[in-house]
């Protein structure tokens, strides 16, 4: 129905998000606030990616945005960059990639305050490392010199399997098998 919200009676604070990160098995880190919007620096792990530096930006008027730090600022091949940002913007349509002021390449999920909740939140935070998980292959070269992907990476245990495991029947594509991690 038009104008209905999904949980009207929820008015997310910082407290309640980092009630809802524990739950959600997220360490939350220290938080920073600043004229009524909160943010925390978190990190995830994807099945694929590891160590994904993930900004959780909460403006209790406007809802949330988990943003992903898919590599360090580009210095070379921007032109082309771009265009692979632009194609992931068409072939990801919950997910919105750019380039942050310093030059690094950003995915971003939004979430509607009236549609902010610890599930949604759970959804974005594991949309974003399927994300990741999904484009890993073609940001290698982008996060490591030559692509080479660092000895024991892929076995690394993932710090935030309860998260994937639980949104996963809710992320369709990103969960398809990707390619192994080799060195």
């Amino acid at each position: 129905m038009p104008g209905t919200t999904k949980n009207p009676a929820i008015n997310a604070t910082a407290d309640t998000v980092e009630g809802w990160l524990r739950e959600l098995g997220v360490e939350s880190g220290s938080r920073a606030e600043r004229e009524g919007i909160v943010a925390w620096d978190l990190a995830l792990d994807g099945r694929t990616r590891r160590d994904l530096r993930v900004t959780l930006i909460l403006d209790p008027a406007i809802g949330a945005i988990v943003w992903a730090h898919l590599a360090p600022p580009l210095l070379d091949g921007l032109r082309r960059a771009y265009r692979t940002l632009l194609r992931w913007n068409d072939e990801f349509p919950l997910a919105k990639f750019s380039v942050a002021d310093d030059g690094r390449p950003i995915a971003a999920v939004e979430i509607p305050s009236r549609w902010l909740d610890e599930d949604e939140l759970g959804l974005a935070l594991a949309r974003v490392a399927g994300v990741a998980d999904r484009v890993f292959e073609e940001t290698r070269g982008w996060l490591w010199i030559g692509g080479r992907v660092p000895d024991g990476y892929a076995t690394r245990p993932i710090r935030n399997e309860a998260l994937l495991t639980r949104f996963a029947s809710r992320l369709g594509e990103l969960v398809a098998p990707v390619a192994s991690v080799e060195a």
